[in-house]
């Protein structure tokens, strides 16, 4: 049993956050290393491609909510090489400026999913104690 039908979506954005981390990691371990071009991943386009229906909750019950989990939205990130970035005498395109930035950005956004994962799961509990109480 999950606390929402959002916590999905946190699952796989925090899934997100992990292998991006690990792509920037690998540009900055890349960073003399001739010819190497900048990576990423994406994943905002295939958030964009979920409809809101993706997200709704389902009432099962007059008394209760629940969540339909055959239908929770799948995303896949895609790891694809970034265009139009200046490229150094060897060939090499990456910056160490702009990919610790991108780590830093990347952190911040880690500890918002991991707080809002925290608060689901407390919003959960508090839910399951109160009909306990009843």
């Amino acid at each position: 049993m999950k606390p929402s039908n959002i916590s999905d979506l946190l699952y796989q954005t925090l899934n997100y956050n992990s292998e991006r981390q690990k792509v920037i990691s690998s540009n900055i371990a890349n960073i003399n290393t001739p010819n190497y071009k900048t990576k990423d991943v994406s994943f905002e386009t295939h958030m964009n491609k979920l409809s809101k229906d993706d997200l709704k909750m389902t009432t099962t019950n007059k008394n209760h909510i629940g969540q339909d989990y055959e239908n929770s939205p799948s995303l896949s990130m895609q790891k694809y090489e970034v265009k139009n970035l200046q490229e150094q005498n060897d060939g090499n395109n990456v910056s160490l400026d702009d990919q610790i930035s991108e780590m830093s950005k990347n952190a911040v956004m880690q500890d918002a999913i991991t707080n809002s994962i925290k608060r689901d799961s407390r919003w959960f509990k508090l839910m399951i104690d109160a009909a306990g109480k009843n």
